[in-house]
């Protein structure tokens, strides 16, 4: 398998498409009443708009109903990473002030590399004590202090766990799911443990879920292979590159952070049969687009590990995907920006605007999405 990071530039095609590159064209209104806090009582009760990406031509329909929008033969490709409890609070030793962080990675030294918030500036050696948040409580040891090393160009910052351990231990610990701001709660309730996850979620490494999956259930997704549809699974451990805003005026003014991913020859296999068989490759979410995206960079698809900053917007050709099940993402953003190239900004603008109309509810606990090449299965 390559190793090799990937950039944006050998994956699409260089040339912009200046009609297509302000970022405000990516913006919409929505009312608070529609930003979903809360996830559903069951998993697979939520809405799905059915988009045709070739004549706009919407449907309202269910998630339960996935498995009759899809066709046999078709391959729906799965992002297993696993949510870590990254969201820290804690105070500073020496003024007792507060701080929030959260966990990024490692760096090769096992160092903690976060990005973090307080009241002044966190000078190097100085320390954080945490506060126990997570599932399991606290034992060896029972507290927990992070030295700043160092800061990174980019803003993220080098700590040190003192005393030292294994990291996922001290996360289960010490940390909590990290939902996003528009939740509005910093600690994670017993269902978000539960629920801010998919259920077939196995490789821990992600700081924000791959909010498509949530809806799928192991009945779901049973009754999807009884149908004669394959499932193929990927990795994407989602950071920094998926969830930080655009924060320049330009498409091409923007720089993507990379993220660890993988796809293996198993998973290649499964695909490259789909679609030799006429099958449709459908992406789970669109860190499951850019895992593919960037294991096709050169037009075949192959066996991937390593990191991606790949970037997604007009005018990219995509090379394996064919359909998309996603949910509805935040305003000028570079999910509403993929979905847009694979849709088209027209259709997607007119898709958002009916889910409005129809009261869907929207982000990562809301409602969902699946563009597909063509509406009839």
């Amino acid at each position: 398998m390559s190793s090799e990071s990937i950039s944006e530039s050998s994956s699409v095609t260089p040339n912009v498409d200046r009609s297509f590159d302000d970022v405000s064209l990516y913006d919409y209104e929505l009312p608070e009443e529609l930003i979903a806090k809360e996830p559903l009582p069951e998993r697979d009760a939520s809405r799905l708009l059915v988009l045709d990406r070739l004549t706009g031509a919407i449907q309202h329909r269910g998630i339960r109903e996935l498995a009759d929008l899809l066709r046999p033969g078709d391959c729906l490709v799965l992002n297993d990473t696993r949510v870590l409890p990254a969201r820290l609070i804690g105070q500073r030793a020496n003024t007792g002030g507060k701080w929030e962080g959260l966990y990024l990675g490692q760096a090769e030294n096992g160092d903690w590399r976060l990005i973090g918030q307080t009241r002044g500036y966190l000078k190097p050696g100085e320390q954080v004590v945490l506060i126990p948040l997570g599932h399991d409580p606290p034992s060896v040891p029972d507290s927990l202090h992070l030295t700043l090393i160092d800061r990174e160009p980019d803003g993220v910052w080098l700590m040190r766990p003192e005393p030292a351990g294994d990291t996922l231990s001290l996360l289960q610990q010490f940390g909590t799911m990290p939902l996003p701001p528009y939740m509005q709660r910093k600690v994670a309730t017993d269902s978000d443990w539960q629920r801010y996850q998919t259920t077939y979620a196995s490789h821990p490494g992600s700081v924000a879920a791959p909010t498509a999956g949530l809806h799928l259930t192991e009945s779901l997704l049973a009754d999807i292979e009884a149908r004669g549809i394959r499932i193929a699974r990927v990795t994407l451990h989602v950071g920094l590159g998926t969830f930080r805003p655009i924060s320049a005026t330009t498409l091409s003014g923007h720089t993507m952070h990379s993220e660890w991913c993988e796809i293996g020859e198993p998973a290649v296999r499964t695909i490259q049969d789909a679609r030799e068989r006429g099958g449709r490759i459908v992406a789970v979410g669109t860190t499951s687009v850019r895992t593919l995206e960037t294991a096709a960079a050169d037009g075949q698809l192959r066996p991937w590990r390593g990191a991606t900053s790949i970037f997604i917007r007009p005018p990219y050709e995509f090379r394996c995907v064919d359909a998309l099940l996603t949910n509805f993402h935040l305003p000028r953003s570079t999910l509403f920006v993929l979905v847009s190239t694979i849709a088209g900004l027209a259709h997607i603008q007119a898709a958002y605007a009916a889910a409005i109309r129809e009261r869907y509810r929207f982000y990562s606990y809301g409602d969902a999405m699946l563009i597909l090449p063509d509406s009839a299965t």
